[in-house]
């Protein structure tokens, strides 16, 4: 349904539902933006309940141009919290385990606009952590959903594509959280996923773009195959996805002008470093890369004699390799700006891999972090490493850069 009246009034309103959301227990989170307050370089609020020493409390992020702050607050005040910075933003986004609300603001009339979620939806929600990972972010009976063959014409999940299932919501948890992190320059959001495949993870990542956040995504989806292009632009077409392309070939032939999110999942050997550093040519907000098969370093790769009795195992000098690998890819990205985490997330069906680093942009640097880049020449030192190909490219990079600057 949707509600138009003053702004005094809708704003009420939507204050009401935020404030029966939590006593009911229903409450998911609560986005803030467009934010015309006088706190400077403040962007967009985001707004959940958690638990702290068995006391529920309203963690609340500011996100700020060059930096986020995370504040917590006892419930009793949360309202008056939310109150105080709903008047200075143009649209705010409720997210409930019952409904979705919207309350969008110009200079003449605000709009408050109420969607019921499905009944499925509505179990009673909690801060404990066990009933959090039974959260599903793709509803289940989404079309896309059938047109992949992972739910049934009733729209129920297929048990044979249970696992994919699990694998879909698990990465679109992931991508969700980092996307609180970043900051983006408008609405919009540009997303190239290279190696697509069959698109799952891709048609997900539009849909809960597309239904839970006030951005509109532009993706495209890299892949070689052609066959499995042309599927997925049949079912993007049917679907109506109108802003999701794909395209035919790699990452070294496929080269965007803009990108915001960067995903590289099961990119063989060097292909994840050119990934990477499209992703920081381009000043990516969000890097998401599983890299697989670490071919490069291992033939370079001198062992330590106080390593050789442990690296003489031809399996462990493989994951030496591998955690060195990707060790070096995660210093280059701290060094030139981003935050990094490197995690276990679930594997892909193609690849016992499930290694993970995600990168989210910290700063815009004029320079490499030169201490980070000594730590990086160290480890290759120890181990004797001569050629690290992302490390490479952003020395061509950064090369070229130098010289534009001289002309």
């Amino acid at each position: 349904m949707s509600v138009q009246a003053s702004e005094i009034s809708s704003q009420q309103q939507f204050l009401e539902l935020i404030q029966e959301s939590i006593e009911n227990q229903e409450f998911d989170r609560l986005i803030l933006s467009q934010y015309k307050g006088d706190e400077p370089e403040l962007e967009k609020i985001t707004c959940r309940v958690v638990e702290l020493q068995q006391q529920v409390k309203l963690n609340v992020l500011y996100h700020y141009t060059t930096k986020d702050v995370t504040k917590n607050y006892p419930l009793d005040e949360a309202l008056d919290c939310i109150e105080s910075y709903l008047a200075a933003c143009k649209q705010a986004n409720l997210f409930s385990l019952r409904l979705d609300a919207q309350l969008k603001k110009n200079k003449k009339k605000a709009m408050l606009t109420v969607q019921q979620r499905q009944p499925n939806r509505t179990q009673p929600a909690t801060t404990l952590q066990h009933n959090r990972e039974k959260q599903r972010y793709i509803d289940a009976s989404a079309p896309f959903l059938q047109g992949l063959g992972i739910s049934d014409s009733h729209g129920k999940i297929i048990p044979a594509m249970a696992r994919k299932w699990k694998q879909i919501n698990k990465f679109i948890e992931i991508f969700s959280h980092a996307y609180e992190q970043i900051s983006l320059k408008d609405n919009t959001i540009k997303i190239v996923d290279f190696g697509s495949g069959k698109g799952y993870l891709t048609f997900a990542l539009y849909d809960y773009l597309q239904q839970q956040t006030q951005t509109q995504p532009q993706i495209t989806g890299v892949e070689l195959r052609s066959a499995l292009v042309d599927f997925c632009e049949q079912l993007a077409l049917k679907s109506g996805f109108d802003h999701l392309d794909f395209f035919e070939g790699d990452v070294r032939t496929y080269q965007p002008e803009r990108l915001d999110v960067m995903i590289a999942l099961h990119a063989c050997d060097i292909a994840t470093d050119f990934a990477i550093h499209t992703g920081i040519r381009l000043n990516a907000s969000m890097i998401m890369c599983a890299p697989c098969c670490h071919k490069e370093i291992r033939p370079q790769l001198q062992s330590p004699k106080v390593l050789k009795p442990m690296l003489q195992f031809g399996i462990h000098a493989g994951q030496q390799a591998e955690m060195l690998t990707d060790t070096l890819r995660a210093l280059l990205l701290k060094a030139h700006g981003y935050d990094v985490k490197v995690f276990e997330f679930v594997s892909l069906e193609h690849t016992s891999k499930n290694k993970m680093i995600l990168a989210t942009k910290r700063e815009q640097n004029e320079q490499p972090d030169a201490h980070i880049l000594e730590q990086i020449q160290a480890l290759k030192q120890m181990y004797g490493i001569e050629k690290q190909t992302l490390e490479l490219l952003l020395n061509d990079q950064i090369a070229i850069e130098n010289v534009g600057c001289k002309c």
